[in-house]
This record gives structure tokens, sequence and C-alpha cells, in this order.
């Protein structure tokens, strides 16, 4: 007998975002007889990394790479021929097990040994909600055996044919020599059959499954040809029903009106088979209903009964009638209301009859094809992964004029002779309405309408150590009273995402699950940390008011969604005596807050706080001290010394939610207390070889792309149009 019980097959494709929370979900503890074959199916995203980064931490899992993408079907087909477990499960990597479901699964199938164990699911959106499927009536049916055949219970036909839904045991696989095809629909020719051919199938009245309804990428909001592939795959299910002779007792006629039922709704929903191939699909779908009818086959009551008829007679041009009718009549709908909305929109930028008329007419006219609009920080000024790409954008594509869009008051943060326009001017409706390009580090406003043919490049402004976009909705606090719609509405606009490192691409590919394009080249804003020379070090020193000989210490502690105004961790005043006056401290507090009232002494603590450029601060000073600030990321490019004071780390964790344990992956020395925090610097600690050693893996995993071309790749791609390679 094999030493694994049970063989959970993974195929990996795109899904770098989610991938984490599937293994973990599956790889729990106290199951030494589980095993996990993941598929690495040419993934071309961060998937292989953290697979391989998985099966270093944990036995059970075996990863195997493919050289080329063979589809979802093979992937399985690989992983099947590598398991050794008596059942095994097929799950798709961007789904989860839920809690507590991988033991009681293994209980069930060592109590029954089943052929198939049948397992509940829900569906689980991006907006929190989560519905247990609609057929979970059958798995409530208290008067069902705990063990039966197909011909026993016909109705769980119509349980949707997931690969991921049903336990199988192997060995009856390779006995029918079942394989998952190519193509759309690849689970049908496995799912059903099993079913007929099994002799046990126990059910299991529990939600083990949570099946992710992606905004975007999913097959089966894919319009294709390729959804002509279900009639292949349901010409394999009928072929193998009388291969072994398994329709009796009426299962073939309960096959045939579920795969009627199936290509009807393929054919109604409007965005899987184009226009051009919606012919085709209906006669063939007329072709199969002939070819497989049973006899004396009645077909339901009522409008599908209509359409069946339609179907039988192959009425192509009469059922495309009907449905256009609908058509009409939803779409009527739709316009009445898009037109409410796109009123409202015009009407909420707030600047009058007039200027509202201005900017539509503006809208009217051609976007100029050699501007770009630029903005940082809620319109704060120049600064951050804008600016540094505004400098390279004039470098290399110099036709192309930049502006800037800043608020009232921001005027003295511009450099002389940069272009700028005043947020809700007119100079703005028109640059707004106009540009070809657009560059932010946070969202520009709704009230912008985005045209066809403008580009959005999207950069952010720190590695999310914290939960951000979606992320945030379990967890209230951080996220306050976020429209999460309207935030994904937001995202929809990007055209690209700057990602600076493999987890700011995990995060952003779940936290913002929209159509753009990852930019995964490093942070623009941190080029110039890789290339600081002596004499600018020196020279922002000096005008910095750092004295000569001092170890500064740059402290940025981050915000805090708990605290309402700034409040130090800890004894800054008293932290500094101790210390000596070997050391200087600059005070840089997050941009949230004004510093006031804090009674801090001169000379030893400088208040950098409303200092423009956070990088001048970064290369003046010798070590960073700060707590769960993304500015440790950045900081990690100059391989100087890091300090983590984390003496909340835990009510930061439940307050906001972080994307991994910065206590066990930092980039230096971690203390929790104000005396660990002290020792860290007296003790030498902070300069030592041991956080030197800490510092260097977290570059490694941390600051791998940043090389000091960041800003030059993103111009390439976004304002040039080049190809970047991988």
């Amino acid at each position: 007998m094999s030493s694994v019980f049970l063989s959970v097959i993974v195929p990996v494709h795109g899904v770098q975002g989610y991938l984490r929370q599937c293994l973990e979900s599956i790889l729990v503890p106290g199951c030494p007889d589980l095993e996990v074959i993941a598929i690495d199916d040419c993934s071309p995203d961060g998937c292989g990394a953290i697979l391989d980064e998985f099966a270093g931490q944990d036995p059970r899992i075996r990863v195997f790479h493919l050289e080329q993408n063979v589809g979802l079907g093979e992937a399985r087909n690989l992983g099947l021929g590598y398991a050794t477990g008596q059942y095994v499960w097929f799950v798709d990597s961007d789904d989860w097990i839920t809690e507590g479901t991988i033991p009681v699964i293994m209980e069930r199938l060592i109590k029954v040994e089943p052929d198939v164990l049948m397992l509940d699911y829900a569906r689980t959106y991006w907006t929190g909600r989560a519905n247990r499927s609609v057929m979970k009536k059958l798995f409530k049916d208290e008067t069902a055996p705990e063990v039966f055949r197909l011909k026993d219970r016909p109705e769980i036909l119509d349980i949707l044919p997931y690969a991921w839904n049903r336990v199988i045991r192997r060995q009856l696989l390779a006995d029918l020599d079942l394989r998952f095809t190519k193509g759309f629909y690849e689970d049908s020719p496995v799912s059903y059959p099993i079913l007929f051919a099994a002799e046990r199938i126990s059910m299991l009245d529990r939600v083990c499954y949570s099946y992710r309804q992606r905004r975007q990428g999913s097959i089966t909001k894919t319009k294709d040809r390729r959804h002509l592939d279900v009639f292949g795959q349901y010409e394999t299910i009928f072929a193998f029903i009388d291969r072994h002779d398994l329709g009796g007792d009426g299962l073939r006629a309960v096959m045939f009106d579920r795969m009627i039922w199936h290509l009807m709704i393929v054919l109604a929903i409007e965005h899987r088979v184009p226009a051009e191939y919606r012919r085709e699909f209906f006669e063939r779908t007329s072709e199969l209903y002939n070819r497989f009818r049973p006899e004396g086959y009645a077909p339901p009551e009522g409008i599908d009964g209509m359409k069946y008829r339609l179907v039988e007679r192959n009425s192509f041009e009469a059922f495309e009638r009907s449905r256009r009718i609908n058509r009409l009549r939803v779409s009527v709908k739709r316009q009445i209301k898009t037109g409410k909305r796109q009123v409202r929109q015009i009407g909420s930028l707030g600047m009058g009859k007039l200027r509202g008329l201005f900017y539509q007419a503006q809208l009217r006219g051609p976007i100029d094809e050699n501007l770009a609009v630029y903005a940082s920080y809620w319109l704060r000024g120049m600064a951050c992964n804008p600016a540094a790409i505004y400098e390279k954008q004039r470098e290399l594509a110099p036709g192309i004029k930049g502006v800037w869009v800043i608020r009232k008051g921001a005027r003295k943060h511009l450099p002389e002779g940069v272009p700028y326009v005043i947020a809700g001017t007119r100079e703005y409706l028109k640059v707004m309405a106009r540009a070809k390009y657009f560059v932010n580090n946070v969202n520009f406003t709704d009230d912008p309408v985005k045209r066809k043919g403008q580009i959005y490049l999207q950069t952010q402004h720190g590695t999310p150590l914290k939960k951000m976009g979606l992320d945030q909705m379990d967890h209230p606090v951080g996220s306050g009273e976020m429209d999460f719609e309207q935030l994904i509405e937001r995202a929809d606009r990007w055209d690209f995402l700057v990602s600076a490192n493999p987890l700011m691409s995990e995060a952003w590919a779940r936290s913002y699950p929209s159509k753009y394009e990852m930019l995964e080249i490093g942070y623009p804003r941190n080029d110039r940390l890789t290339r600081v020379t002596p004499a600018e070090r020196e020279r922002l020193r000096t005008e910095l008011g750092i004295p000569e000989g001092k170890k500064a210490i740059l402290y940025t502690p981050t915000h805090r969604d708990y605290q309402k105004d700034f409040s130090p961790m800890f004894d800054i005043a008293k932290f500094m005596r101790e210390l000596g006056e070997e050391y200087v401290l600059l005070l840089r507090a997050h941009y949230f807050y004004k510093i006031k009232g804090l009674g801090l002494p001169e000379g030893q603590i400088l208040d950098v706080s409303s200092y423009p450029t956070v990088e001048d601060l970064s290369i003046a000073s010798d070590v960073l001290l700060t707590d769960y600030s993304s500015i440790m990321f950045d900081y990690a490019v100059l391989d100087q010394p890091i300090v983590i004071y984390a003496n909340d780390w835990e009510t930061y964790k439940l307050t906001r939610g972080v994307n991994f344990d910065l206590t066990a992956l930092p980039p230096g020395v971690v203390a929790t207390t104000e005396p660990e925090l002290l020792d860290a610097f007296t003790s030498g600690a902070a300069f030592g070889d041991a956080a030197a050693k800490q510092r260097a893996d977290f570059r490694t995993r941390f600051c791998v792309w940043e090389d000091g071309h960041a800003a030059e790749r993103a111009v390439r791609r976004v304002f040039l149009g080049e190809k970047l390679p991988r």
C-alpha cells in the first residue's frame, strides 16, 4: 500500500496573487499521508518561485516545471502520472480549501472507501460575498444512502462537472484510462464518466472548496471560438457511455438533457461565443441534439421547450430573432442607467455649467499624442516614481510635453521651469481631456473621463507589507469606510501598474484584479539609490545640517489606522540622550500626520517631516529606524543598516493585515521593547554580521529588479511602446 493516501494535483499558471492561499489551505499540519503534486505550466509570472519556496519548506509538495505551456487538462494528466496516493483530488490554483476540510475528507474516504467522493463548494466573489452551490440540497438529503450508484441518484448529474468538486480513487481512473482533454470544458470527459463507472459514490455535506469568481482571466468570461470545444467533449462522454454500456436505467437520457441544457447556457451568455461563430455553434448543437436524442425524449415545457424545438429544427434565424428582442429590452434599460451616470459624472466636477460644457467640448477634441499628465501624492507636487519617470521621459522622449497637476498652494514644491496646471481650472480640464498619457502614484479623482486611446500608468508609492486594495476587506479597522467597488472601478482605468519586486506582483494581482499590464521593472524612484556618490551624500548631509562625524538615524514611523495623531512609539528624547552625542536623529513622520507639541530637544533631533524628497534623507543617513513603513524596501537598495521597532506588531497585523511576517524575514535587528531598541545600537548589533546577513537575504528577496534602470524601462514600455525583455 502506498504511504500516501491523498494526492492533491495543482496545475499552476498565472495565479501568483492567489497561489500562496491555495497551497497553505492544502498543506495543513498533521497530515503526513498527504502529497501535493504542483505542475508549473510554464507560468509567466512568479508562480514558479513561489512553488519552489513552498517545496523547500514542506517535503509533502513536489514541483514539476514545464518548459512549454500545455494547458490545464494536460497539466492535470501529467500530475496524475506523478501521483502515488490511493485517492486524487484536482485543485485549481486560484481557489482554496476551506479550513478544517482536509482531515474531514480523509476521514470520510477511510470510512466508506468510495470510488468518488462528491464535495460541495461556495462561489466566492471579489466583493467578499460567498454563495454555497445551488445543488446544496442534494448534499443535505438525509434520506439518501451514504454510498450509492449513479442509477440510484441520477440527479447528481445536475452538479456542475468540475474536476475539483470530487475526490476520485486513483486506480479507477487508471483502469478506465480516463484523461482530461485539451481546450475549454476539459473537466467534463473525466467528471461525468467517472460517475457512470463508479460502483461506490458518496457525498460530503460540507462546503469544502472556495471557488474564486475572478474579475479577469476566467475561461467562463472569455469570448473565444474555443467555446466550440464543448462539442468534442460531449462526443467523448457519449462514446465512453456507449463503449462501456453504461447508459441504461435512463441515465443516457439524463446525460442528454444535461448536455443540451449546458449548450443552451453557453449560447445564451453574451460574453462566450463570438458573433461570427454563433451559427456554427447553433448548428453543431442541433447536430448533437438529433444524433444523441434518446428514443421517446420529450423537451421541457415553456420557453426552454420552445428553444429546444428550434434547436431540433436547426432554426437559427428564429432563435436569433427571439434573442435580439430580449437584448433590445436589456439594452434600453442599460442606456437609461448609463445616461444618468454620465450626467452625474459631468455634474460632479463641481465647476458650474459653463466649465462642464467646456470640459465636454474638450472631450470631443482629438487626443494630443505628445502630451503627458503627471501627479503624485494627491497633487502635493513633483515626487516619487512619477518624478523619476518624468525626468527619464524628458530624456528619452523629449517630443512629449509633461505637465504636472498640483493643488492650489503646491507650486512651491515644483522645481523652476516645470510645466503645471492647478486642479479644477480650465487648463486642468483641457489637459485631462486631451492628454495621451497619465502617470500617478495614487488615483486621480473620479471626475475625469478616461477616453479610448488614453494610457494610464499607475506607479503606486511603496512595497505593500500591509494589506492593500481588496485584501483590506477582512480588516475593517484599516479599511474604514472604503468603497471597494469604487476602488476597483479606478483600478480598471489603469493600463500599466509598476511592480518593484515579486511581493508587489503577488499583492497587486490579488488586491487590484483588473486588466492592466504588470510592469515588473523595479521602482523608478530608487534608481538614484543605486548610484549614490560620496560627493552627493556629503552635500546632502551639509544641507540638512548633520554635524560632521555624527551617525545619522533616519526614523520613519508608519501610519497606524488606530491612531488619529502622531504619537511616537518610544521616548525619542530619552532614547537619544542614552544613545549619546555620537548620533543625530532625523524624524520623518508619515505625511498623514502633522508634528505638534512633542517638545523634542533641538540639535540632536531634526524634524524633517516636511522635507520634500525622502530619497535625499535616505542617502544622507547612516541607518534606518522604522517599524512597518515601506521605506525599508527602498532603503535596502542602499545596503545600509536597518533596525525594525515592532513593539505593536500583533496589533498592527490585526488592524491592518500584512502580506508576510516581517519579524521572521527582517532586514536587520528587530526590537520589541525600548531597552531592546537601545541595545540594538549600543551593542553594535545593528551594524554586525548577523544583521548584514539578514539584510542580504532581504535584498535578495525584495531588491532583485533594482538595477538603476526602472524609469528607463517604464518610459520605453509606456511612451515608446517597446516590449521589455523578461
